[in-house]
């Protein structure tokens, strides 16, 4: 019987379970399609006509500002920018590198979850081209966020737990407690898949299996690889809760469930129905009885979204598991029916993702994507974070006009005095302009000099704000007056492709302190 269920015998195959055999891993299918992958996405780092997103900019100073230990956010991404930019250089290919090597990884462990439920060549290739040109799964791995991680580590997770219903081996209880850590270095939200996972063993009859002493050590794996991140919310007052609930206040609470659902719809297309299938093979099938686990950890996930109004990407992870199933049980059908089937999957697969591709990736040029957008009337997919909507894309609009905003306040700052630009401070109103200002403001001859008033972490203040010049971005002048005496708007950014917030920015030049500028901004720790 297999170790999952508690018990150590020998056989490789659970007692009373008709595990299916592996068939070879078609290696040849595997590398043309990890090789496509990354292609697509260097091709497009290449060749958009769009620059860094908002977030990136935000991961890209936790980077520069990196303290492993004392982060209010998971380090690993901070990490990463470190390192992308330590090696490869400021540019874009060195902001998207990592990415795109997550967006490959996903889809080879994909192809490599369809051999072990027993897929063949058709299912192995019919799992990967799902990912591959899936909208849910092209855009976290051209964009420098946690999403495309978060991907890896949870179909890391499903992968651990696949063979772990095979076999005997124990050692595989560490690869699953590896794929937590790495996930809790990378997103909280691994915490959906380690709920799924505990409720998926009491539901599918598994819960023997913590009379074992592995699930205990994959969770002291999962502890100590995940550590930083949960010593940085302690020592910062877990700064999770804050930001979970002034996500919950401005974002998640519009989030309906038919919201949710349809996004589901949305986000996958026709690989809907794959993903459908592959749920309802891995539960009521009887050569799938050991992989019960699998389905249950995935519906658990589900529904606890679903109940805490996620966002609808949130629970892609469990995709590409129900992708490698689902092409497993069609590759079952036989006869006629089953070759149509077959063909028209592929076809709506390859058909729409291709219409798909520009929402995506970022190939077309704004006015381009306006006009598509418009051609083909997902509403979806130009609605922002908050209900509102947007000629481009949200993404799109917020890898508009960085540069040329963080060249404006240059403009402005080299109109200062000698002695002014000496004392010169620049104050943003979000992440994304503090992050942009400190990217691109050295090749503009701005100083690195950069405050955000609500986080204290990267942006810190400086201890005497008496004799500080102050030239910010975004603030009104209405706001400044009430902490400076001298107060004057020098020009407006602005720039029409950005978001409605970036629109029209102020930028001014505020002098001579009368009241503490912390009372306007609170500081605080994250």
């Amino acid at each position: 019987m297999s170790e999952l269920s508690g018990h150590s015998a020998s056989p490789a195959v659970p007692a009373g379970a008709a595990v299916a055999l592996r068939p070879r891993l078609a290696v040849g299918l595997v590398a043309a399609f990890a090789v496509a992958k990354l292609a697509l996405h260097f091709a497009t780092t290449a060749l958009t006509p769009y620059g860094i997103h908002r977030d990136e900019f935000f991961y890209l100073a936790m980077g520069q500002h990196l303290r492993f230990w004392g982060m209010d956010f998971p380090p690993a991404i901070a990490v990463l920018a470190k390192v992308a930019r330590g090696v490869l250089g400021d540019n874009l290919f060195a902001v998207r590198f990592f990415p795109a090597i997550g967006g490959t990884l996903v889809l080879v462990l994909a192809g490599l979850i369809a051999r072990e439920l027993g897929g063949g060549r058709f299912a192995q290739g019919l799992t990967m081209l799902a990912v591959l040109l899936g909208p849910l799964f092209l855009r976290p791995a051209s964009l420098f966020q946690p999403v495309v991680f978060d991907q890896l580590w949870w179909t890391l997770g499903f992968f651990a737990l696949i063979k772990l219903a095979q076999t005997a081996d124990l050692r595989w209880w560490l690869l699953l407690g590896l794929a937590g850590g790495l996930g809790l270095l990378t997103k909280f939200s691994i915490g959906f898949f380690a709920v799924g996972v505990l409720a998926a063993l009491l539901l599918s009859g598994r819960s023997a299996a913590w009379v074992s002493r592995w699930p205990y050590l994959a969770v002291l794996v999962a502890l100590v690889v995940g550590s930083a991140s949960l010593i940085g919310q302690i020592r910062l007052d877990f700064p999770v809760v804050m930001q979970m609930r002034d996500l919950q206040r401005e974002q998640l609470q519009r989030v309906t469930a038919a919201e949710f659902l349809l996004g589901q719809v949305w986000m996958l297309g026709p690989a809907l129905f794959l993903a459908v299938a592959g749920l309802l093979y891995l539960l009521t099938a009887r050569s799938t009885r050991p992989y019960r686990v699998i389905g249950w950890t995935c519906v658990v996930a589900f529904l606890v979204l679903l109940f805490l109004h996620g966002k609808a990407y949130y629970i892609g992870p469990i995709y590409p598991t129900l992708f490698a199933a689902g092409a497993v049980a069609l590759g079952l059908m036989r006869g006629l029916w089953g070759r149509l089937t077959n063909v028209v999957i592929v076809l709506l697969l390859v058909g729409l993702g291709v219409v798909g591709l520009p929402f995506g990736l970022p190939i077309l040029p704004p006015p381009q994507m306006v006009r598509y957008a418009n051609a083909v009337g997902l509403k979806a997919a130009v609605t922002t974070n908050r209900g509102t909507t947007l000629p481009l894309p949200q993404d799109y609009a917020d890898m508009l006009g960085w540069e040329d905003q963080v060249a404006a306040v240059a403009r402005v700052y080299d109109s200062l005095s000698v002695d002014q630009r000496a004392r010169a401070w620049l104050l943003a109103r979000n992440y994304g302009e503090a992050g942009a200002l400190e990217f691109f403001g050295p090749r503009y001859g701005l100083p690195r000099r950069v405050l955000l008033p609500n986080n204290d972490l990267l942006w810190p203040p400086p201890a005497d704000m008496s004799r500080v010049v102050l030239v910010t971005l975004g603030v009104s002048p209405e706001d400044l007056r009430r902490f400076f005496r001298s107060v004057r708007r020098v020009t407006r950014f602005d720039d029409s492709w950005m978001v409605e917030e970036e629109r029209n920015a102020a930028i001014c030049v505020a002098e001579t302190p009368y009241r503490g500028v912390t009372e306007a901004w609170p500081r605080q720790k994250h």
